[in-house]
């Protein structure tokens, strides 16, 4: 067995379990020698990591996906998602015994190793995966009856990234320019072939991944001589077919984010033969990382509130019609001209998805630094833009990054593990509201972060003009939640809208006038599905009303006042994130408990919801569901009245 490179530290060398050592047989060559380096910790099982060490001198295929990074995908995707194979038979001990599978000990370069994963990879692999389903945000199914943790988040991005838009190594498997067609790829994308006749091309103003972007002025129409942005992509570079949508969904959803101020204008596509061509806003203010490094490395307070007025006011329209960015950065915020008083536009709509309100995402895509915890864990939605947001804030603030490490994996182990530092200056010199409004958006868990409509109606932001909450798609999810509820659950919910200060009510009262109350004061299912209309774009308007009107058809044949509503509306995650949420989870309790002796007991829950229901007859077990014992105001009363939740 060949020594592991010098280069590697030695890892523990561990037994492995019979299920992990039949997968290595079937999969790695003869003379591979394996090292396998446990770091597991229970309380954190999510972020378990493990490092497995291929090594064949004789093989490059494995010393190239040792390179890349791919032992990620090998260890995870093989035991995780691979189907299990049956153990080999037992051998005694005793001189080594040359497989008959293996190729000859005289034989040239051995045959590469095959493994299962689901990622693209420049390994070949002769095992069949695991059936998935075929929506793209769809879960993995699992073979196995016990689960495994999910896919360890320290695989690169940027690795996975060049894999789905079909970009490789000198040694990585990859489709010849030119012969796409015999394997299927349609590149034709049905976009206007006239763009050299309406456009002149300019100077290069900027340069990604996956293309570039130049200046151009109109020849004719509308626009004829003003100057506008182009973004071209090559056709060669587009080698899959997921390449190949990623550019259709960037245009549709382009087309879709029309009417925003502060969202950059799309005019249209064009192709040939050789690139697409993505017509937009010309932006020449520079970037806003530009302006941070300009100002010192942060900004004021006041400042950072207008910055984040916008960014908020267009996240929220991108979240309103479906949208989730999935890239923001300082990087994509551009200012129209050099006056500091300029607007501010989100560019690279790229890596950017369409996620209905109760879709969950899964694959792991955008920047190092501004990553959410739920994407590395491979379920996310419109949450993780606000994580971006919050990063984006901690920078403005004060300059530095909130998560720091030498490279990508540790990056995000400090994302997951690792909390924002609020006790170094300048935090202690800044406003109580503003640390507030930053950690409701780095709050590592998902169903306790603000949305957008929510931090635009944060204290911090209060004394900001012209500020008009904008609509707030989690309340269709949270109603039809509540509409679904039993009758306890919703009478707690009552209890805690009750408790509700000033400013949570303003949040509640701005969504209730949006959905146009009648003269009675009450909303119904039409309510909601005219909202959606108009606040949807043309090119969303079919799409969404279907979408949402399918999550709130309980309403039907319901009405809800402003009192009910504001319980609907309520996001109990959201409370417990509060400092305040010891009070108000008290303050609901005595609101159960009448006869201040201390303890809820049946008759007062099923008088309470009588209230509510008074033609509705209840017994005991109705009130009460796992409620059957009586409740005190201890100090974890606020988890016991969760429970009910």
């Amino acid at each position: 067995m060949p020594p592991a490179p010098s280069s590697f530290t030695s890892p523990r060398l561990l037994p492995l379990p019979s299920s992990c050592s039949s997968f290595f047989h079937g999969c790695v060559a003869d003379d591979s020698a394996i090292a396998v380096d446990f770091i597991y910790e229970p309380s954190q099982w999510r972020t378990m990591e493990v490092l497995v060490l291929l090594w064949n001198p004789n093989d490059e295929a494995l010393v190239d996906a040792i390179a890349a990074g791919l032992v990620w995908d090998l260890v995870f995707m093989g035991l995780c998602l691979g189907k299990p194979i049956q153990d080999p038979p037992i051998q005694e001990e005793g001189p080594e015994i040359p497989s008959n599978e293996g190729p000859p000990a005289n034989a040239g370069t051995p045959k590469p190793p095959k493994f299962p994963f689901l990622s693209p990879s420049p390994l070949p692999s002769s095992y069949k995966s695991s059936p998935t389903n075929s929506s793209v945000s769809s879960t993995p199914l699992r073979l196995f009856k016990r689960a495994f943790p999910p896919p360890s988040p320290a695989k690169h991005i940027k690795a996975l990234l060049a894999r789905r838009h079909g970009s490789a190594k000198p040694n990585e498997a990859t489709i010849p320019e030119g012969n796409e067609a015999e394997l299927g790829l349609d590149k034709s994308f049905g976009f206007s072939k006239q763009f050299l006749l309406k456009y002149e091309l300019g100077e290069e103003v900027g340069r990604g991944h996956f293309g570039y972007t130049c200046s151009a002025r109109v020849k004719k129409g509308e626009l004829k001589g003003q100057e506008v942005a182009v973004k071209v992509i090559p056709k060669a570079k587009m080698t899959t077919d997921i390449a190949i949508e990623d550019v259709r969904r960037e245009v549709r959803i382009l087309r879709s984010l029309t009417g925003h101020q502060n969202l950059v204008q799309f005019y249209d596509a064009y192709e040939d033969e050789d690139n697409v061509y993505i017509v937009m806003e010309l932006c020449r203010g520079g970037e806003l990382l530009d302006r941070i490094l300009s100002r010192g490395g942060k900004y004021s307070e006041q400042d950072a509130k207008v910055v984040m007025v916008q960014i908020l006011s267009a996240v929220a329209f991108c979240h309103l019609q479906g949208v989730v960015h999935r890239d923001l950065k300082p990087e994509n915020f551009l200012f129209t001209s050099k006056d500091e008083n300029s607007p501010l536009k989100v560019i690279d709509f790229g890596l950017s998805d369409f996620v209905k309100p109760d879709e969950r995402l899964n694959d792991i895509v955008g920047s190092a630094y501004y990553v959410a915890p739920e994407v590395l864990h491979r379920s996310y939605g419109t949450e993780a833009d606000m994580w971006s947001i919050g990063v984006i804030a901690y920078i403005l603030l004060c300059g530095s990054r909130p998560f720091w490490a030498r490279t990508e994996s540790g990056i995000f182990r400090a994302v997951l593990k690792a909390e924002p530092n609020f006790e170094e200056a300048p935090w202690p010199s800044l406003s109580a509201e503003a640390r507030d409004f930053v950690k409701m958006l780095l709050n590592k868990d998902y169903r306790k972060r603000i949305t957008a409509s929510q931090a635009l109606g944060h204290a911090w932001l209060q004394d900001s003009q012209g500020i008009k909450l904008p609509m707030d798609i989690i309340v269709y999810r949270l109603t039809k939640a509540y509409i679904c509820s039993s009758s306890l659950r919703k009478s707690a919910l009552r209890a805690l809208a009750k408790t509700l200060t000033v400013d949570q009510l303003y949040y509640l009262h701005e969504q209730f006038q949006w959905l146009g109350p009648s003269k009675n004061g009450c909303i119904s299912l039409q309510n909601f599905k005219m909202a959606l209309v108009k606040n949807s774009t043309d090119a969303m308007k079919d799409s969404m009303v279907l979408d949402f009107a399918n999550t709130v058809s309980s309403l039907q044949y319901r009405k809800l006042d402003f009192e009910e509503f504001a319980a609907a509306a309520i996001s109990v995650h959201q409370l417990e994130a509060l400092d305040s949420w010891e009070r108000h989870a008290r303050r609901a309790y005595e609101f159960f408990e009448k006869d201040g002796n201390r303890s809820i007991v049946i008759e007062e829950l099923a008088s309470l919801i009588s209230i509510f229901q008074p033609k509705k007859k209840l017994n005991d077990h109705a009130c009460t569901g796992t409620w059957a014992q009586p409740l005190s105001p201890s100090p974890c009363c606020s988890s016991r009245l969760d429970k009910a939740f």
